[in-house]
């Protein structure tokens, strides 16, 4: 087993910064419409986002613009 350096771990560090913001929101988007199957898919499966990506565009058939409209709304 090869040791992680340091260009390794950035590596890392970049793909989690770029699946976790779509991995949340994809679970978020399908448990708020009830897509049991999609939500269980997209939490088992570790596919870079592109699960995600997928679910979100074509079968949640969201506006990439509502994504921002979460961080405009007050609590």
């Amino acid at each position: 087993m090869q040791v992680l350096n340091g260009q390794n771990i950035w590596l890392i560090v970049i793909a989690v910064l770029w699946i976790l913001p779509w991995k949340g929101y994809a679970l978020w988007t399908a448990s708020k419409m009830g897509h049991k199957r999609w939500f269980i898919a997209i939490i088992v499966l570790n596919t870079f986002a592109i699960l995600d990506i997928f679910y979100l565009f074509y079968i949640a058939k969201k506006n990439p613009r509502d994504m921002l409209k979460l961080f405009k709304t007050k609590i």
